[in-house]
């Protein structure tokens, strides 16, 4: 009889021992996962800008602990190469990263660490998307030198200077040669001619030699 009151008496203290113990279970997680959380941020995740900003700015549920090292952000390009400017400034909830401004077009990769006002670290990160990036202010400047005057008249200005040489080279030569032609063939004509008259004339001799000799 004794030993079924001790039992009666010990189940209640049991179930009340397992309550307690499954409420620590339970009540574990939750305050575990009780750090300041991100409420917003600008840009925001996924979003899409056409550059990359001046600042960026992320927003937690309650005041953070500042501190040198407790508060870092990071962002980097499509090509991994940093854009923060100098260290991030914590006041109260708030969180605001200087930016270069500056960056290609892609996806930009946001990794961050605070220490939440209950004293836990707490990090997450999200990526945001620029579409234009730097290319909309390298465009206006490689038009310029395109139509620019001064190539224009270099290129223009041998083309209008080697052509006299070569016609005055060519017409000097032409003459020459047609005066040494004309001089050759005057040449010939004369002695063609000479010719001609010496053999008339050896011709005509003995004609004139035959009468004297008879008489």
């Amino acid at each position: 009889m004794k030993t079924k009151a001790l039992s009666r008496s010990a189940a209640p203290i049991a179930l009340a021992a397992t309550l307690l113990a499954a409420f620590l279970v339970l009540l574990s997680p939750v305050s575990a996962s009780a750090h300041d959380a991100l409420v917003s941020s600008s840009p925001a995740a996924d979003e899409s800008v056409d550059v990359v900003p001046a600042t960026l700015t992320l927003t937690f549920s309650a005041k953070l602990i500042g501190g040198e090292g407790s508060t870092e952000v990071v962002v980097t390009d499509p090509d991994g190469n940093q854009v923060t400017d100098g260290p991030a400034a914590v006041d109260g909830a708030i969180v605001t990263q200087p930016l270069k401004g500056s960056g290609p077009a892609g996806a930009y990769h946001v990794i961050w660490k605070v220490v939440s006002s209950d004293g836990h670290p707490t990090s997450g990160e999200y990526f945001f998307t620029v579409t234009v990036g730097d290319a909309a202010t390298t465009d206006e400047p490689t038009a310029a030198p395109t139509t620019a005057a001064p190539t224009a008249e270099q290129t223009a200005a041998p083309e209008v200077t080697s052509a006299p040489s070569t016609d005055a080279d060519d017409s000097a030569g032409t003459s020459a040669a047609i005066w040494i032609v004309s001089i050759v063939a005057v040449l010939v004509v004369a002695g063609v001619v000479v010719w001609i008259v010496m053999s008339r004339r050896r011709g005509t001799a003995p004609t004139d030699s035959d009468p004297s000799s008879e008489r």
